[in-house]
């Protein structure tokens, strides 16, 4: 067999030239490459039986190797025990004022003026609306004449009674001395002609009673004499005297009704109104209502397990829409609200949030509360859901044989209870012990038994099974 070098002249079909007699025939020339395929695989399935004899037993210095490739790299981790666990909870309550009030007038009236406006905060005192007090004025002037007219009384009594009164009474007691003496004279006749036979014994006795009421008005005289000249009693000084203070108190009660009839601001607050002038208002009736515009208070339900952790005085945040302010617990109300279940706890917002909280806004206090309960803390990724509903992980365990590698695991299905879900992690509790390892993540390729290899073992340098069959196919190319 010759080989022509390719030319223009000498093609590349034609680069072999055999003999005539090594020719084929025309006929079977077409089907030369047919033969020639059946014969490359006759070669190839003749050469299979020697490959798979290699793969049946790799070794590696005459010691058989485990099976790499059901071998699973995964990621671990080593559980620890906790004893409970935090939870931040939002409580939802509202801004109310210190104080709120309606106020109105202790007595009826027509309103002849408001001075505030809705919206206007007034101070401590201010005068608010006003009554007409006409009616009052009328009834003081009263009372003014009479004081007058009792003070003057008191003065006369404490001067005494006027000498004139006391002459007069001399005067009169002389008087009737004299007619008494004259009527003394006068019946010792009237006794002698009556002895004589002279006169009738009705006259004489007529003369003997008048005697006897002359002696009466005589004694009456000189005992209003003597009172003239004792003077004024205490007791009469003391009674006039105390209907002066009498009439003062009526004075008294009178400017205190007066002066209610302006309505003031018992303190400092934001003004509310509800009647406008004009109207007829009976005593007690609201007229505004002031809202107090000093740091309000937020009060908030929370249970009762919540409010055992809370103490007075303890700092709190407080968000009111966008805003964020400082509070601090004043009080927690005893009872417990028999329709949420809940306790009231008081909280006093900073002076400064005054002027931008409002009565009514909702409040929120976000409070972390600790849970006790004993678990274990693992990645979502860890678990993986069983066929009956229930959660599982898987633990590695070491394996059964002791010519087993150190770095291969048994994998080994442990059934959990989610307890609390935080994020990207869970609170469970079951059949983990403390220092258990687990495998972290792509549990759902996992079945019970299968063998894995922790990453941090991967890490060291490892014995390719391959190796010694490479080399064995190298040495069967050669022969």
């Amino acid at each position: 067999m010759t080989l022509n070098t390719p030319s223009p002249t000498n093609p590349p079909s034609q680069r072999f030239a055999l003999p005539a007699h090594m020719r084929l025939p025309a006929r079977w020339r077409k089907r030369r490459w047919v033969l020639v395929g059946g014969t490359l695989g006759v070669l190839c399935l003749a050469a299979i039986p020697v490959v798979h004899l290699h793969f049946s037993t790799p070794t590696v210095s005459g010691v058989a190797m485990p099976d790499v490739a059901r071998i699973l790299p995964v990621e671990t981790l080593t559980v620890e025990s906790v004893d409970g666990y935090e939870v931040a909870r939002t409580y939802t309550g509202e801004v109310v004022a210190l104080r709120t009030s309606e106020v109105g007038f202790e007595r009826s009236g027509q309103l002849t003026s408001v001075l505030v406006q809705d919206g206007d905060r007034v101070a401590a005192g201010q005068s608010l609306a006003r009554l007409d007090t006409r009616n009052l004025q009328t009834q003081r002037q009263q009372l003014v004449a009479e004081r007058a007219r009792a003070e003057a009384q008191l003065a006369e009594l404490r001067a005494g009674p006027r000498q004139e009164d006391i002459a007069a009474a001399r005067a009169a007691v002389r008087d009737l001395e004299e007619q008494l003496n004259l009527q003394r004279v006068q019946r010792s006749r009237r006794e002698f002609l009556h002895n004589e036979g002279a006169i009738s014994k009705e006259e004489l006795d007529q003369f003997t009673y008048g005697q006897s009421s002359l002696q009466a008005r005589l004694d009456q005289a000189r005992s209003n004499l003597q009172e003239l000249l004792n003077g004024t009693r205490a007791e009469q000084i003391a009674a006039q005297m105390a209907l002066v203070q009498q009439i003062d108190a009526s004075s008294a009660d009178l400017d205190v009704t007066m002066a209610k009839s302006t309505l003031k601001a018992p303190f400092a607050a934001v003004v509310e109104r509800q009647v406008d002038e004009g109207t007829v208002v009976s005593a007690g009736q609201p007229v505004l209502r002031l809202i107090e515009n000093a740091a309000p208070e937020v009060r908030i339900g929370m249970p009762t397990q919540v409010v055992q952790q809370l103490a007075i005085g303890r700092s709190q945040t407080i968000d009111l829409g966008e805003a964020t302010y400082a509070a601090t617990v004043e009080a927690i109300l005893p009872e417990v609200d028999p329709t949420t279940r809940t306790q009231t706890v008081v909280l006093s917002l900073d002076a400064a949030a005054a002027p931008q909280v409002t009565a009514g806004q909702t409040a929120r206090a976000n409070v972390t509360e600790r849970i006790a309960t004993e678990g274990f803390w693992l990645p979502t990724s860890a678990l993986t859901q069983d066929i009956r509903g229930l959660w599982t992980s898987y633990v590695l365990v070491p394996p059964e044989t002791e010519t087993a590698d150190a770095g291969i695991f048994a994998v080994q299905q442990q059934v959990v209870e989610i307890i609390h879900q935080a994020g990207d992690r869970v609170l469970v509790r079951g059949t983990l012990q403390a220092g258990d390892r687990l495998v972290a993540n792509g549990v759902h390729r996992l079945v019970p038994g299968q063998q894995v290899r922790p990453f941090d073992t991967l890490s060291q340098p490892q014995i390719d099974p391959f190796s010694n069959l490479k080399r064995q196919r190298v040495a069967g190319a050669s022969h």
